[in-house]
């Protein structure tokens, strides 16, 4: 049976700019008619991979990376030593017979390639540790053999990295254009998160001193540098779901596919692009969060703000929750679709509302509650 997570955050951000496009300006959409800030999903997931990536274990973490043939030879040298000054060509051999395509790194005309200058694959190469040692491994076995790209071939390389995915894999997906065999679906999918409201940019001014400058010296006053950098702020609605059973099938373990589960809601609901976060320090928490357990489909309630909410004296808390809550109980009459399960969590008086929906959880015990939850429907 088709069984997904969907995960619904409200999240109060003061004055920041964690996600800016091609001018420096925090990235917006329009939604309802009016402008929102929006940070991208691709930035959301980068800084959930990050969080988690350090909780899991070393063959359950992945490498995305250009500089691959760089990650292969080391992993082969550590394994035999003896092949220091052949591994590069090894690992060269290896992934061209996997079907990747390599190419020189940009550098000068003038610079002559180095050992720091490694061949590199056309685009960013996904894999687990797990897989790097697999084709370490095969490496080292043909390594010696009178043709080393025959018997390498004969092991049927492009399994190896068919094997064995990491968490992040998994979750996230794989594209790959050369092999697009080694293509994983993702069982996760993320949403750009939406302010609830209408934003306005602002300008910080900014003027830096120049410590070592006399201050008695009238011919050279004013600031050593001078500056503005834009920034926004706003309530978000973030919003990811977990399709499990192709978690579980990316995973090929169930016990695997819950500890994906629990470090994923962990990480989401407590993570942000870090864009410009030692100029705005705007490291909050979520206000409130919703996490179902659904087995019918993945439903996104951004709609609840496609009319903007209008703060009141008490700010967008407040109001958003209590539309959210309003909207999700219309979706529930008018469409018949019910969650198997809801919890919920909050942080500030004011997103208590949220308690209408569901269970309530601790906000640092979300993932594991999820991961029971889950246990107990099987």
């Amino acid at each position: 049976m088709a069984r997904f997570v969907d995960i619904h955050v409200l999240q109060t951000l003061p004055p920041s700019n964690p996600n800016r496009d091609d001018t420096g300006a925090p990235k917006s959409a329009t939604f309802g008619g009016v402008r929102r800030m929006r940070i991208s999903s691709q930035a959301v997931k980068r800084a959930t991979r990050q969080d988690f990536i350090d909780s899991l274990p070393d063959g359950n973490r992945g490498i995305r990376t250009k500089r691959v043939v760089e990650v292969l030879r080391d992993a082969v040298v550590q394994r035999d030593p003896a092949l220091a000054e052949t591994a590069s060509g090894l690992a060269e051999m290896a992934l061209t017979e996997m079907g990747f395509k390599l190419k020189e790194p940009r550098r000068n005309k003038s610079e002559e390639m180095t050992d720091e200058q490694l061949k590199e694959a056309g685009f960013l190469v996904f894999l687990s540790a797990k897989q790097v040692d697999h084709v370490a491994d095969a490496i080292v076995s043909v390594a010696h053999a009178d043709d080393a790209k025959k018997a390498f071939k004969e092991l049927k390389p492009r399994n190896l990295a068919d094997v064995d995915h990491s968490v992040d894999i998994a979750l996230f997906g794989r594209m790959v254009a050369e092999p697009n065999s080694l293509n994983v679906d993702a069982a996760c999918q993320v949403a750009h998160a939406l302010g609830v409201g209408a934003v306005e940019s602002e300008f910080d001014y900014y003027t830096a001193v120049d410590d070592a400058k006399n201050a008695d010296d009238e011919a050279d006053e004013g600031a050593g540098m001078i500056g503005s950098i834009e920034f926004a702020s706003a309530t978000l609605y973030r919003y990811a779901t977990i399709n499990l059973e192709l978690l579980k099938e990316n995973l090929g373990s169930e016990q695997v596919a819950d500890e994906a589960v629990k470090v994923f809601i962990d990480s989401f609901v407590r993570s942000m692009p870090t864009g410009k976060i030692t100029t705005f320090a705007n490291r909050t928490l979520p206000d409130a969060v919703l996490v179902q357990v659904r087995d019918d489909q993945p439903i996104n309630l951004v709609g609840a703000f496609e009319s903007p909410i209008v703060a009141d004296q008490k700010g967008f808390v407040e109001p958003a929750v209590k539309e959210f809550v309003s909207f999700e109980k219309e979706l529930r009459e008018g469409s018949g679709l019910l969650p198997e399960k809801s919890l919920v969590a909050w942080t500030v008086a004011r997103a208590q509302g949220i308690e209408a929906l569901g269970e309530r959880v601790p906000l640092a015990n979300l993932g594991e509650a999820t991961v029971t939850v889950l246990r107990d429907a099987r």
